[in-house]
């Protein structure tokens, strides 16, 4: 595990405060009618106005990967988990949930952070769904400081997710962050407390809970990005970078 020096924790409170403040005002964007593709247009200007580099635009999950990802911003729709392509066919309509996914380069750090927003008025399920979703990130980061094991930080995600009626999904995790997008440690949104690996003091990580409504098992599109859930129920993302402190941890992508 990679932990981070005080000059790089400095630039990643810069980075994070830079994708926070973009992602609130995409939030702010999402109205029935809008497509993804022009919240990813919005998404791309404001990261070149900050002096940011996007660090999806053109990811490829694997060196060999003939498919790299096309755009800057994820836009998952309803049953759409993460990693969903921002085409301008793709239109919110009135009752959709929508994942909003950024991740960027700032002086030669990246952070991560995504939320997911109402599109008008959502059925009480889906909100309930966003909620749950929230309140499962809210509910690990307050027990995270130096010392707590991934499996501590999983087993709160997954006891607030099931008390709700919903399914955490198992296939995708959290992860460390920061030299590059996905480092170590993986951060399962389940687990055993006591398990795993023991967070250190300056270690920057995503955590990223992804809630479905119904069943857990997921699948990848045709597009090859973007990740479905398996029966069509609707599913929830929230995530921050944070840097995990001796009592605790900071927030890093929040303005």
């Amino acid at each position: 595990m990679i932990t981070k020096d005080p000059k790089e924790i400095e630039i990643l409170r810069q980075g994070g405060k830079i994708l926070a403040t973009i992602l609130n005002l995409l939030a702010g964007k999402v109205n029935p009618g809008v497509s993804a593709a022009e919240l990813n247009d919005i998404a791309e200007r404001e990261i070149e106005k900050a002096g940011a580099i996007s660090s999806f635009k053109n990811y490829k999950a694997d060196p060999s990967d003939p498919t790299p990802f096309p755009a800057a911003l994820c836009v998952s729709v309803n049953d759409e988990v993460v990693h969903g392509v921002p085409t301008k066919k793709k239109i919110l309509k009135e009752g959709d949930i929508v994942g909003l996914d950024l991740g960027i380069w700032y002086k030669g750090l990246c952070t991560d952070a995504a939320i997911t927003v109402a599109v008008g008025k959502v059925s009480e399920e889906k909100q309930l769904l966003m909620k749950t979703a929230r309140e499962s990130l809210e509910g690990a980061l307050s027990i995270v400081q130096a010392g707590v094991t991934t499996g501590d930080i999983g087993h709160a995600i997954e006891s607030l997710v099931k008390e709700a009626g919903f399914e955490v999904v198992r296939e995708l995790v959290g992860h460390g962050v920061g030299a590059a997008v996905h480092e170590d440690p993986e951060l399962p949104c389940f687990g055993k407390s006591g398990t795993g690996y023991k967070l250190p003091e300056g270690l920057v990580c995503a955590v990223e809970p992804m809630v479905n409504g119904g069943h857990w098992k997921v699948h990848i599109g045709k597009d090859n990005w973007t990740i479905i859930t398996e029966d069509g129920s609707p599913s929830a993302h929230f995530e921050h970078t944070i840097l995990v402190t001796k009592n605790g941890c900071e927030i890093l992508t929040k303005v």
